[in-house]
């Protein structure tokens, strides 16, 4: 499952096996077996490194891989920073709820011009 996950993550950011390998310092081999479920045991380190070039911090892609196992869609890996940067910076749930309430607002005004 780990495998097809940073398979998965690795699409989603459209880099080949190549290019992964390149970039974390992984060889492309171990990648390949990793992604086939061949090799299911890697090291924290190899994780570290796959998933400072998928721009996830470790533990974002651990949660992934652990909702994938429980049959949950996992939130894409941006939209999980996004919260964490709005949480960090003191935004509560309750105002993006209000900007999305007053953007949906907008939103159907808008529509309601145009239709006649």
């Amino acid at each position: 499952m780990l495998g097809k996950c940073i398979q998965e993550l690795r699409i989603q950011k459209g880099l080949s096996m190549s290019e992964l390998a390149e970039r974390s310092g992984v060889t492309k081999s171990y990648l390949n077996s990793l992604e086939r479920g061949i090799k299911t045991n890697p090291s924290i380190q190899i994780l570290e490194k796959i998933a400072l070039v998928l721009e996830m911090e470790l533990g974002s892609l651990v949660r992934y891989v652990h909702d994938r196992q429980k049959g949950n869609v996992p939130c894409d890996p941006e939209w999980a920073a996004l919260i964490g940067e709005l949480q960090s910076s003191g935004i509560s749930k309750e105002m993006v709820k209000s900007w999305k309430d007053a953007w949906t607002q907008k939103q159907g005004t808008q529509t309601k011009k145009y239709s006649s």
